[in-house]
């Protein structure tokens, strides 16, 4: 697995509710290799057409990965398959009614749901995709991950010398703290 991760990629939607009851989509796509978080997105309405849109958003040019993992939704229809397959990318979809086999971008989205979702209140759609945003820049750069060695996604150099301070990042539900 180690050898391959790299070069794989996995994708999935979640709903999200708003202040008013609707219901929002986001779509999210991590690159397996450092965990890191390559695009989210936000739609009222997903489309097989917006889904395959945010995967050539995602990766443009020779940055696409050879296999990208996926359930079996609905939403990923033909129109995605194309948009996959006209990329160079090899469609991997998982048993039916086995989210387990998708584990990277299930742990991603309870990741978001427990240290973001779970403590605001969405307002709308402009709303949840800068707070999404936000929480992807956060996670990339910031948040420690135990499977990269305590490193965040965006490796970064050790701050040996200087004093600590703190930063509040999602409106102070989390912390950076770096040496100045």
């Amino acid at each position: 697995m180690r050898n391959h991760a790299p070069d794989i990629a996995a994708i999935d939607l979640f709903v999200v509710p708003t202040i008013g009851f609707d219901l929002l989509y986001a779509f999210v796509i991590v690159r397996l290799g450092r965990r890191d978080l390559v695009w989210i997105n936000v739609t009222a309405n997903p489309t097989a057409e917006w889904v395959a849109r945010q995967i050539t958003e995602a990766f443009p040019w020779d940055v696409a990965p050879s296999y990208l993992i996926r359930d079996r939704d609905r939403i990923y229809g033909s129109v995605v398959t194309r948009r996959l397959r006209a990329m160079g990318i090899r469609d991997k979809p998982t048993a039916p009614a086995s989210p387990w086999q998708n584990g990277f971008a299930e742990r991603l989205i309870g990741s978001i749901r427990r240290e973001c979702l779970d403590h605001i209140i969405v307002l709308g759609e402009t709303h949840l995709r800068r707070i999404l945003k936000s929480y992807a820049d956060y996670y990339n750069r910031v948040r420690t991950h135990r499977s990269l060695n305590k490193d965040a996604p965006v490796s970064r150099p050790v701050q040996r010398t200087g004093v600590i301070s703190s930063r509040a990042v999602l409106g102070g539900l989390h912390h950076r703290y770096a040496r100045v």
